[in-house]
């Protein structure tokens, strides 16, 4: 749905493509484990969530996770027999990339949220790749501080390490824990991720090739068993961009503690010049040059609208 660049779009051969009615009708008999009051904990700032979202657009991608969750491990299990080796304790891993601005973690919670009512009641992980990023202090070394997000801005090798290290079933894999508050990461408490059932993953580049030079083939999305991605117009996400802005210089801003304590006392019109010009020279470029390209490595893509509501879901062909 992005007009960004419209050489990137999905072709029809690679994917089916459902109206949001006839991805609702997908549901079955998936049960609604959520209620009104579990929403404002999933809800991220400046997100439109609702039960009748979660019932047409969540409920049928819980059911078809499940599914392919149960084939995965049947064919784990297969490829271990032939290899007389176990394969139990790996879990099934799930990519949730996009934009920044555009929802993701949104989805990566109400995922976790219901996966974790699934029948055999898994135990599901969420790690995002923030934590990934260089400290600010080598960024800064590096003349990066422009560029946080880009792909040079993130230790690309330790995140494949933690990535495969998942994929070999290893326990106590330490994943460094991002703040956003004091927009950095938080030293000496990582996250602890021991073979769960699932493990969601979000972040700008979990499509992304991760070799420095881009020489290399080695792609995050190689390590994924299911991958999303969620699309919008860049006009409407540069509009969610400003208005979530806007929303943080009234709250988190004005933290003494937070790195953006300094754009609490801008007036409005000088808050929303501010944000847009960091969405123009940052955000936007990043999203044109290395996000929006990764678009048809996905399995699934969700496509918003101008209300935040996904109108529109792309299956890729299996």
């Amino acid at each position: 749905m992005s007009t960004v660049d419209e050489r990137t779009a999905p072709r029809a051969a690679l994917y089916h493509d459902f109206a949001r009615e006839e991805w609702a009708a997908l549901r079955g008999s998936t049960p609604m484990t959520l209620s009104e009051r579990d929403l404002p904990g999933l809800e991220g700032l400046g997100d439109v969530l609702s039960l009748a979202e979660v019932e047409e657009i969540y409920l049928p991608l819980c059911r078809l996770l499940s599914l392919l969750i149960a084939a995965t491990r049947s064919v784990r299990q297969a490829s271990g027999e032939f290899l007389g080796r176990p394969f139990a304790g790996v879990p099934f891993v799930i990519g949730v990339a996009g934009s920044v601005g555009v929802g993701k973690s949104t989805i990566a919670r109400v995922l976790k949220a219901l996966l974790e009512q699934l029948p055999h009641h898994p135990v599901v992980d969420l790690a995002t790749t923030d934590g990934f990023l260089y400290p600010n202090a080598e960024l800064e070394r590096q003349g990066l501080m422009k560029r946080k997000g880009f792909p040079e801005s993130y230790d690309r090798r330790r995140l494949v390490s933690f990535l495969a290290a998942v994929r070999e079933g290893r326990t106590g894999l330490r994943v460094p824990v991002y703040s956003h508050l004091v927009y950095d990461r938080v030293p000496g408490r990582p996250q602890i991720v021991s073979q769960p059932g699932i493990l969601i993953v979000e972040g700008l580049n979990m499509l992304q090739n991760v070799s420095r030079d881009r020489s290399g083939e080695i792609f995050v999305a190689d390590f994924l068993d299911f991958s999303i991605y969620v699309d919008a117009d860049s006009a409407d996400i540069r509009r969610w961009y400003v208005d979530r802005f806007l929303a943080l210089r009234r709250t988190a801003f004005r933290d003494e503690k937070s790195y953006f304590h300094r754009y609490a006392a801008l007036s409005d019109s000088d808050a929303v010049q501010t944000a847009g010009q960091i969405w123009d020279e940052i955000n936007y470029p990043n999203l044109v040059e290395n996000i929006l390209p990764t678009r048809n490595r996905a399995r699934l893509i969700l496509e918003k609208g101008a209300d935040h509501l996904v109108h529109r879901v792309r299956l890729r062909t299996i």
